[in-house]
């Protein structure tokens, strides 16, 4: 890990020598607040410290994420305008929402971090448990709703897939990212989402939401006694989301390796990985933009033959 890290550092250096001249901005396709916000923000971040250069992060809520995408997709290829994005783009592609291929479109620049989901309930609803959820779900079909982070996003398709495997009928409410869906479920206008740790967990602290258990494989760092959705009594349910970076196709590859080994470098500092862990996040593995591109397209032949 220690090695590719290095690489990683050897590799920003390449950089054209009048690169970046001018601000860079990096679009996401959600309105502020959530992971992908924060994420993306980090990101922008290190870049900034890096290069000693303007890096704004541009919210552009809308469509699932595709507005956001449609305007990376159209810019300039010259590194100046970059798109951070969760596993939605990959669902958009698959589920032809965007107009064109986004595996042409894009070129994959470098994975951030990955981090589980809490589900989280408005506390007046009278349920401690998952089981006592299902329960409660299964006894007023339809009567609950569910909020997500757009429609096709992960959010919706794991609810969807959650509703599947408990015989539950929740209603859908998108929104247009994570922080709207939990300003909603504080208020009572709809009873639960899927949410990260950076957006809910002080809620859950406060008592203003009242969180259940973690998507994840395994219990998580922040809130230890928090069991999984998977020993809740629905094995096997797992999800988690993952944050990364792309450019438009055509971007000069010493541009892009040069940000690949700024983003690797930056999220596997020792205290940024401390930072994340308090999130219940933790980087990707370092990855050239070649094998995060040979991930990107394995991962999309298989989302294929499920959706």
């Amino acid at each position: 890990m220690l090695a590719l890290v290095v690489a990683a550092a050897a590799q920003a250096q390449e950089k054209p020598a009048d690169y970046p001249k001018k601000p860079i901005r990096v679009v996401i396709g959600i309105a502020a607040g959530g992971g992908l916000d924060a994420m993306t923000r980090l990101g922008a971040r290190k870049l900034a410290e890096r290069w000693g250069q303007s890096v704004i992060v541009d919210n552009r809520p809308g469509g699932g994420t595709v507005l956001g995408m449609d305007l990376v997709a159209q810019a300039q290829p010259d590194g100046y305008t970059l798109l951070g994005a969760s596993d939605t783009l990959m669902l958009n592609g698959v589920l032809k929402r965007a107009r064109y291929d986004v595996r042409k479109t894009f070129l994959p620049i470098a994975q951030l971090t990955t981090q589980p989901y809490m589900l989280v309930v408005n506390p007046s609803l009278p349920v401690k448990s998952v089981q006592e959820l299902i329960a409660h779900a299964r006894a007023k079909p339809g009567a609950l709703s569910y909020g997500s982070q757009g429609l096709g996003t992960t959010g919706h398709i794991g609810w969807e897939r959650f509703k599947l495997m408990t015989g539950t009928d929740i209603v859908h409410v998108p929104y247009k990212g994570a922080a709207p869906a939990v300003i909603d479920t504080i208020s009572g206008q709809i009873q639960m989402t899927f949410s990260n740790i950076v957006t809910s967990g002080a809620h859950v602290r406060s008592g203003r939401l009242r969180g259940l258990a973690i998507t994840g494989p395994r219990r998580g760092q922040v809130f230890p006694d928090m069991p999984t959705v998977s020993e809740s009594g629905v094995p096997g349910f797992e999800m988690s989301n993952s944050y990364a970076y792309f450019a438009p196709a055509g971007t000069p590859r010493a541009i892009v390796r040069a940000i690949n080994g700024v983003l690797i470098q930056g999220m596997h500092a020792p205290e940024t990985v401390k930072v994340l862990a308090a999130d219940g996040s933790e980087p990707v593995a370092p990855a050239t933009p070649e094998e995060f591109r040979a991930k990107f397209e394995r991962e999309y032949a298989a989302l294929e033959k499920v959706v």
